[in-house]
């Protein structure tokens, strides 16, 4: 999933360039208002990707979920302030 996240990131990003390399590269010629108008769409576009490609997906492993190993979750638990700290024998 984070692959197809990542592809559609970039294709957004690469869609991004491409308006504003058009608008004024190209259309600005024919027109300025609708350079302008490319420009105010590819402003939009990178904080949407942004938004795409941090999105958690539903199989994806949450910062705060247990990893299956015993140790290091009691270990993470101790750090996050979660359990008091562990009884050590400590001569």
């Amino acid at each position: 999933m984070y692959a197809r996240r990542r592809h559609v990131y970039f294709a957004m990003m690469g869609a991004c360039i491409a308006l504003f390399v058009l608008a004024w590269g190209v259309v600005r010629l024919w027109s300025v208002p609708a350079a302008v108008a490319m420009c105010v769409v590819a402003m939009v576009i990178p904080p949407l990707a942004a938004i795409v490609a941090n999105r958690r997906g539903p199989e994806d492993r949450w910062w705060d979920d247990p990893s299956g190993d015993a140790q290091s979750d009691e270990w993470w638990d101790e750090l996050d302030g979660r359990k008091g700290p562990r009884n050590r024998d400590r001569p």
